[in-house]
C-alpha cells in the first residue's frame, strides 16, 4: 500500500471519529432544544431562560449519561465506553430512556415549553425504547436515530408553522450531516448499511409520530 494512501485513510478515520464524537447521540437532545430555541417563535423567549433550558437538558440527557457509563466502566460491567459490544448497551440505553423522559418532565413542568417542544424529548425517549429492543437482537445505529430526530424536528416545525424564519437551508445541513454521520459510522465500522438506515428510520419516524399527534 503506498504511503499516500495510509496518510489518506488515517485522515478519512479521523475525520469519521470527530463527526461521531460531533454527533453523538446523547448530544442531539441539547442540539435540537436548540434548534427549538433559535429558530421557532421560542427565539423570543429571555436569553438568560433560553441559556438555562439548554444548560438543564444538556445535563440531563447527556452529563448523567456520559457519568453513568463511565460508572459502569470503572466498575467493569462494560469494556468499552464506546459501547462497540452490543450485548453492553442494554443497560445505557435504559438510563438513557429514564433521562429522556425526565427532559420532556422538565421541559413541560417547569419550563411549560409548547407540546411540540415537549413532544421531540418524548420523541427522543421512544426512539431509545425502540432501538433498546432491537438492540437485543440486532445492532441498530443510536447515532443515525439522534440525527434523524432533529431532521424530523426541523422538518415538524415547518409543517407545524412554529419557525421564526425559513427552515430550508437548516434542513439541508441536517440532511447532510446525516449522510456524512452514516458515512463515519460504515468507516468506522461500527455499523453496516442496514443498521444506519434502521437507525435514521427509527429516529425520524418516533420524533414525527410523538409530535404529529401530541405537538
Amino acid at each position: 500500500m503506498k504511503a499516500n494512501d495510509v496518510k489518506y485513510g488515517r485522515i478519512l478515520v479521523g475525520l469519521a471519529r470527530f463527526a461521531s464524537a460531533m454527533l453523538s447521540p446523547l448530544l442531539m437532545p441539547t442540539y435540537g432544544v436548540l434548534i427549538a430555541l433559535l429558530c421557532s417563535y421560542l427565539s423570543a423567549y429571555d436569553v438568560g431562560l433560553r441559556v438555562t433550558i439548554l444548560l438543564v437538558v444538556l445535563g440531563i440527557t447527556c452529563v448523567l449519561p456520559m457519568f453513568f457509563i463511565a460508572t459502569l466502566h470503572h466498575f467493569k460491567f462494560i469494556v468499552d465506553k464506546k459501547l462497540i459490544d452490543r450485548k453492553e448497551r442494554l443497560w445505557p440505553f435504559v438510563f438513557a430512556l429514564v433521562c429522556y423522559i425526565a427532559a420532556a418532565y422538565y421541559l413541560y413542568s417547569r419550563v411549560h415549553a409548547p407540546m411540540w417542544m415537549v413532544m421531540f424529548c418524548a420523541g427522543g425517549a421512544l426512539t431509545v425504547l425502540v432501538s433498546a429492543v432491537v438492540n437485543m437482537w440486532w445492532k441498530i445505529s443510536a447515532h443515525m436515530a439522534g440525527m434523524a430526530g432533529i431532521v424530523a424536528l426541523i422538518y415538524n416545525m415547518h409543517v407545524q408553522i412554529t419557525e421564526a424564519f425559513n427552515l430550508l437551508w437548516v434542513m439541508i445541513v441536517a440532511v447532510s450531516l446525516c449522510g456524512i454521520l452514516g458515512s463515519a459510522r460504515i468507516i468506522l465500522a461500527r455499523h453496516t448499511l442496514g443498521q444506519v438506515i434502521a437507525g435514521a428510520i427509527n429516529g425520524f419516524l418516533c420524533v414525527t409520530l410523538l409530535m404529529q399527534l401530541f405537538g
